[in-house]
């Protein structure tokens, strides 16, 4: 019973930690990306200030699909795990468990 416990415990602590990445992901992406633009506009220089160039929004674009792919990532991790992984790693950790008993 308590080994179910700590396995529980440890998919959750999994799932947070998870949760934690993309979120910093997410506000790095924010960050970054605001600060690119805003110096590919030109809003630091004395020139004219252009936010119509598709040059300004390139790294946006392709950073932008790996977010969405580490949010896809993400949401099988909270939401759609597969059982079948689930009762693999759990054979796995008792088999491992047993092992290391003498």
């Amino acid at each position: 019973m308590e080994t179910q416990k700590s396995l529980a415990y440890l998919r959750a602590k999994k799932k947070v930690e998870t949760l934690k990445e993309f979120y910093s992901h997410l506000v790095v992406f924010i960050l970054i990306n605001t600060g690119i633009i805003l110096v590919s506009a030109n809003v630091f220089n004395a020139q004219e200030i252009d936010f119509k160039q598709w040059s300004n929004y390139v790294t946006l674009f392709f950073w932008g699909i790996g977010l969405v792919f580490h949010a896809l990532y993400v949401l099988y991790v909270m939401k759609f795990k597969n059982n079948f992984l689930t009762k693999w790693e759990e054979k796995k950790i008792k088999q491992f468990l047993e092992e290391e008993q003498p």
